[in-house]
């Protein structure tokens, strides 16, 4: 499989000669879990979320992307953080080099009685919820990490548009 590769904060890392949307989100179900997918590609644990595509809103790609990568669908509930560091660049498979602009989200279930997370098996090999305690141990991208940590401690932002 040909795979994105990620570098954040690497001097050797390729110039991004653009920019490369993307939004993520914090769910979190009525136990305070957080739901979490895991990346067939790298195998590394994160926040489902993805690109936004041309047309979309913000808003209307982080629904599809958690929904696509875990089978949940979600309510947004506020802003946890605009993420936009110039050393976390995108090298795609194509090899074309971006600098990440991430949007992440909190949100919670549309509907908390649903069928729990299931990956899609095509991006996410795994799916599920997890208590914010044991997310320290799990394989993680550092800039992931630094964005769940934000949203697991930051006060909750109440405008989404």
């Amino acid at each position: 499989m040909v795979r994105l590769r990620e570098y954040y904060r690497d001097p050797d890392a390729p110039r991004a000669h653009g920019l490369l949307p993307a939004a993520f989100a914090t769910v979190r179900n009525p136990a305070g879990q957080v739901l979490m997918v895991r990346r067939i590609d790298d195998g590394n644990w994160e926040l489902p979320g993805g690109r936004v595509e041309v047309g979309e809103t913000v808003a209307e790609a982080v629904i599809r992307e958690v929904a696509e990568e875990s089978g949940v669908d979600i309510a947004l509930t506020g802003l946890s953080g605009v993420y936009s560091d110039p050393t976390h660049v995108l090298l795609d498979p194509d090899g074309r080099v971006h600098q990440q602009l991430a949007l992440c989200f909190h949100a919670v279930p549309a509907r908390p009685d649903a069928a729990g997370p299931r990956p899609d098996g095509i991006e996410t090999d795994a799916a599920a919820w997890c208590d914010p305690a044991t997310v320290p141990s799990l394989i993680m991208h550092p800039a992931m990490r630094l964005r769940l940590q934000h949203a697991i401690t930051a006060p909750l932002r109440t405008h989404v548009d």
